[in-house]
């Protein structure tokens, strides 16, 4: 029985792309492993995207105190709470009230 080489070269070349594919299955550099990368960029991008829209937005808002002083100056009492004289600012609670204390019922009978 004579096995050509041919069939030899053609049976390596088989068992090597096997053996490849079944490393980039399994390896580091599998699909799976691709994968979760590309999620990981996705959601990078989307928070990069987020970041910038907040950098906006507050480029936007000191451009707009820098042009309106009036607003710069209300923004700065806001922020500081400062008083100016002749106003008047009242500081209300939030509507929580500690329970009051418990009142004797009238059901038990006083100790002597």
């Amino acid at each position: 029985m004579r096995v050509s080489l041919r069939k030899i070269v053609l049976g390596c070349v088989v068992l090597a792309g096997a053996t490849y594919g079944i490393t980039m299955m399994r390896g580091s550099h599998s699909i799976a492993a691709f994968e979760e990368k590309r999620k990981q960029i996705e959601l990078l991008e989307r928070e990069n995207e987020e970041l910038h829209r907040d950098i906006a937005a507050k480029q936007n808002h000191l451009e707009r105190l820098q042009k309106n002083p009036d607003e710069l100056k209300l923004e700065i009492q806001n922020k500081l709470k400062l008083v100016t004289p002749g106003t008047k600012h009242f500081i209300l609670q939030d509507g929580t009230q500690a329970e009051p204390p418990a009142a004797p019922s009238s059901t038990t009978e006083p100790r002597q």
